[in-house]
């Protein structure tokens, strides 16, 4: 903070831009924390939007289990996490540990779901850190994830929670 009279505090760098450790997305869904939390923790709602393998996760700290994707070669991963429940909060927090299954990749990263209810609908909010910036690789990786987050992941999130609401109905 500045000292000068008349000035007030110095602005906060918004942290998406600037901290390269961290990729932050903020969404909203038209759907209550209880749904959103049902679409983040119920095996066989997750394999409708995440990673092969997702259907494997247990709402349990300790559970591991592992997830595929495509390979990178760009950003050294192999297409296969390892993930790992840290913690949560039902119905507000989840919190896991990725890392990539090979010993070529350097990923150690955690990712932080936050829920906040907001009229009838859900804030989510997404916390992916443990990026390195001083690696090429990892700032390439963080590129590539932050965009898929951004895009593919939310939006394939929003069609889950909406067949929730209409099983049966395919929305690809």
């Amino acid at each position: 903070m500045s000292t000068d009279p008349g000035h007030g505090p110095d602005p906060v760098p918004e942290p998406p831009e600037d901290d390269l450790t961290v990729i932050r997305v903020d969404q909203f869904f038209p759907h209550p924390p209880a749904k959103v939390w049902r679409a983040l923790t119920e095996p066989e709602l997750l394999v409708q939007w995440q990673m092969q393998g997702a259907e494997a996760f247990r709402l349990e700290v300790g559970h591991r289990y592992t997830m595929t994707s495509v390979p990178r070669p760009n950003a050294d991963f192999s297409g296969t996490v390892e993930a790992e429940v840290l913690a949560y909060a039902p119905e507000r927090m989840l919190s896991v540990h990725w890392r990539d299954a090979s010993s070529v990749n350097s990923a150690d990263w955690t990712v932080t779901w936050r829920l906040e209810q907001e009229g009838r609908g859900t804030r989510l909010f997404l916390v992916h850190e443990g990026f390195d910036p001083d690696d090429p690789v990892q700032l390439m990786a963080r590129k590539i994830m932050g965009g898929g987050w951004r895009t593919h992941v939310m939006r394939s999130l929003g069609h889950a929670l909406e067949r929730m609401d209409h099983p049966g109905t395919s929305q690809e």
